[in-house]
């Protein structure tokens, strides 16, 4: 698991938050195989935190083929006070029990059935 952490300018974080706002809503009618992508937005309001793990190591994300990323990533710096830093975590464990929910910023929406 990645994680890349940065500061938007402070006249710039809600943009900056609509653009990934924009992937989520991408991410969710595509779905995308192999990707789990998460975004937080600190209480100072201007830093992000982004969680990102794929399939397995050495494979390229499916995130790199989603387009409001790309849209997202282009002006990225522009929006930046402070640039990103990406940093590899080590999972040491990992309990959820409907408390944490990827579906917690849309809350309308919920799982396709299978």
């Amino acid at each position: 698991m990645r994680m890349i952490r940065y500061q938007a300018k402070a006249a710039q974080a809600a943009a900056n938050e609509q653009l990934v706002r924009a992937v989520f809503d991408e991410l969710h009618s595509t779905q995308p195989a192999g990707l789990s992508y998460a975004v937080y937005r600190l209480a100072d309001e201007v830093t992000f935190v982004h969680l990102v793990d794929t399939a397995g190591p050495g494979q390229s994300s499916p995130l790199l083929a989603v387009k409001a990323f790309g849209e997202f990533q282009a002006g990225h710096g522009d929006r930046c006070d402070q640039p990103p830093v990406a940093e590899e975590l080590k999972e040491l464990g990992r309990y959820q029990n409907g408390l944490v929910s990827p579906f917690a910023v849309y809350p309308s929406r919920q799982p396709s059935q299978r």
